[in-house]
């Protein structure tokens, strides 16, 4: 078995990118025929009833997770590809003394181009310190991370089409830019954590001479991100798509108009205060997100409720709390809601 692993692994040492080509072309194929083939397995192999409403959950429930799981499996691999070619060091170094105004739009960019996960909020965090980055520069970026991400923006496409994942790129970034510039202009440095402090003041000034990695282990970076982050988001994914399912197949499509239409002036305070504390990311509230549609909510209320979702989540404020004292927590929270809210209420005014 070693000798075999060992000649495959040859193998693709000499061809990386052939075999990455093939892949491509594979997927490709595969997200095309994903609607005709649950069509012939819901029409002909089971013959479900056209016209009955949990025939067509049902296929709902198919088509999307199928769908879903194929573009993330496409997006993160690419992402994590990509990701190897920019360090966190290097981040820091670009950030690094920049000052307010201009870096927040410098952080906001680079936190789209390099989306680093929940889980690297609180080291991003210290080393763009130690690096010297302002406050609300360093808030900028952890806010446009997650909330402009490749999941995000690929799923709203495909979903929704080019228009709707511009508006949400531009709205995610003036967003990153407006709620750091005013938690910088706050001065709220006193609440961060002491030990952030002298963590930072002790932290090494960079290393020299990184080693690139290889293709092939940029591929198997690549791979590795895609089984983490699917074994992590697969339950999550499953019952989003499951709720979806329900209320594309039964409830009626005037509930969602009359609750969460653009003339009800509650609807985005109510979306945002439910999306905040759940624990969810793109990848599992967009079928939600396409169900709510679907169902009649206004494009406005959805874009508030999906970016409450994804950049308050409750895993990323749990660990920012470790570096930020409650106070600066808060506003944080409080300032990045409002923003939210606004956004969607400008939505809800130009988008029919």
């Amino acid at each position: 078995m070693s000798t075999l692993a060992a000649h495959i692994r040859s193998r693709r040492t000499a061809h990386p990118l052939v075999g990455l080509t093939i892949a491509a072309v594979v997927w490709l194929v595969l997200y095309h025929e994903l609607l005709p083939f649950w069509n012939w397995v819901c029409g002909t192999v089971l013959q479900l009833p056209a016209d009955a409403r949990w025939a067509e959950a049902l296929h709902f429930f198919l088509y999307d997770t199928t769908k879903i799981l194929l573009l993330l499996v496409g997006i993160i691999f690419i992402v994590r590809v990509l990701r190897s070619f920019i360090s966190l060091e290097r981040t820091r170094q670009l950030l690094g003394g920049r000052r307010e105004g201009i870096g927040n739009v410098a952080a906001a960019t680079l936190g789209v181009a390099t989306p680093f996960c929940s889980c690297s909020a609180v080291p991003a965090f210290i080393g763009f310190v130690a690096a010297g980055v302002p406050l609300g520069v360093t808030l900028s970026f952890l806010i446009a991370s997650p909330l402009v991400n490749e999941v995000a923006i690929v799923l709203l496409f495909g979903l929704f089409g080019y228009e709707i994942a511009a508006i949400y790129i531009a709205a995610g970034l003036s967003l990153a830019i407006v709620a750091g510039f005013i938690l910088g202009r706050l001065h709220l440095e006193r609440y961060v954590e002491p030990w952030v402090l002298e963590a930072a003041a002790v932290a090494p000034g960079g290393t020299q001479g990184e080693l690139r990695p290889t293709w092939n282990e940029r591929i198997d970076l690549g791979i590795d991100e895609v089984r983490t982050i699917i074994g992590k988001v697969w339950p999550y994914l499953l019952a989003a798509v499951a709720v979806g399912a329900v209320i594309h197949g039964w409830v009626p499509t005037d509930f969602f108009t009359e609750i969460a239409g653009p003339n009800n002036p509650l609807a985005v305070p109510v979306a945002v205060l439910v999306g905040v504390p759940l624990y969810s990311n793109a990848a599992g509230v967009m079928p939600l997100v396409e169900a709510l549609h679907a169902s009649g909510m206004a494009m406005g209320t959805l874009l508030a409720f999906m970016m409450s979702v994804v950049a308050l989540s409750l895993p990323e404020m749990i660990l920012l709390r470790r570096v930020l004292r409650i106070p600066l927590l808060a506003t944080y929270i409080g300032v990045v809601a409002s923003g939210i809210v606004l956004i969607g209420f400008f939505f809800n005014a130009v988008i029919e």
